[in-house]
C-alpha cells in the first residue's frame, strides 16, 4: 500500500476515536468568531505557506502547536509535515504529528521529516521519514506516548538500539498506525501528568 493511500486510512480512523472524544466531552463557552473558526479551518496551520521549511526550520517553529513543547528540546523525536500547499506543522513527536495529519484530513501531506536519533548531534538532523527506520516498543522513554516509536535515519543504527533496548523496527506507516492505536491511552496519561504537575505547582506555591 502506498504512504499516501495508508496515511488517508489512518487519518479516517482518528477522525472517528476524536470525533466520539468530543462527542463525551461537556460544550465549551463560545468564544468570539475569528477567520480561521469552524472545521476544518480552525485546525489548519497559522503560520503562512512555507516553500522550503527545512531552513531555519526550529527558530521558524520552535513549538509544537498541539502541546506547546520546545522543539530543540526534543529534537531527537520531533517531526516537520509540509502540506501539499506549503503550509507546515512543526511538531514534537509521532503524536502530535499524528494529530496534525488526522484534523488536516483534507490537506494532503507532501513531505514529513523526524529527527535523526543515528545522529550524535545534541540537535538532532531531520531525515525524511520513508527512509527512517521506527523503533517502536523500546524500553527508550516516548515522547507524548508510553510505547516509543523512536526514528533512525539508518536500519544499521536501528538494529542496534533494538539489540540494546528491544522493540520492533518499522517503517513510517506501522509506526504511525501504532501512534493512533495508542492515541486514547496516550492523552489519558497525558492528562494524568499534567493534572499531576499542577497539583504539585499549587503545593509549592502554598509552601
Amino acid at each position: 500500500m502506498k504512504r499516501r493511500s495508508f496515511v488517508e486510512l489512518s487519518m479516517l480512523g482518528s477522525a472517528g476515536v476524536m470525533a466520539t472524544a468530543y462527542a463525551q466531552t461537556p460544550a465549551v463557552a463560545q468564544k468570539t468568531a475569528c477567520p480561521t473558526d469552524g472545521t476544518p479551518n480552525q485546525f489548519i496551520p497559522k503560520k503562512t505557506a512555507d516553500a522550503n521549511p527545512l531552513q531555519n526550520e526550529l527558530a521558524k517553529y520552535p513549538k509544537c502547536p498541539y502541546c506547546g513543547m520546545d522543539r530543540t528540546q526534543y529534537s531527537h523525536s520531533r517531526m516537520l509535515i509540509q502540506y501539499g500547499d506549503d503550509l507546515v506543522d512543526g511538531t514534537c513527536s509521532i503524536h502530535c504529528s499524528a494529530l496534525s495529519l488526522g484534523l488536516n484530513i483534507d490537506r494532503q501531506p507532501k513531505m514529513i521529516w523526524v529527527g535523526d536519533n543515528a545522529s550524535n548531534a545534541e540537535v538532532k538532523p531531520l531525515v525524511e521519514v520513508d527512509k527512517a527506520s521506527f523503533l517502536v516498543g523500546s524500553s527508550i522513554k516516548g515522547v507524548m506516548t508510553k510505547r516509543s516509536k523512536v526514528a533512525y535515519g539508518t536500519r544499521s543504527a536501528a538494529e542496534a538500539s533494538k539489540k540494546a533496548n528491544g522493540g520492533e523496527i518499522t517503517g513510517f506507516d506501522q509506526a504511525l498506525a501504532a501512534a493512533y492505536a495508542d492515541l486514547s491511552a496516550d492523552v489519558s496519561m497525558i492528562r494524568k501528568n499534567r493534572e499531576e504537575r499542577r497539583k504539585r505547582m499549587a503545593e509549592q506555591k502554598k509552601g
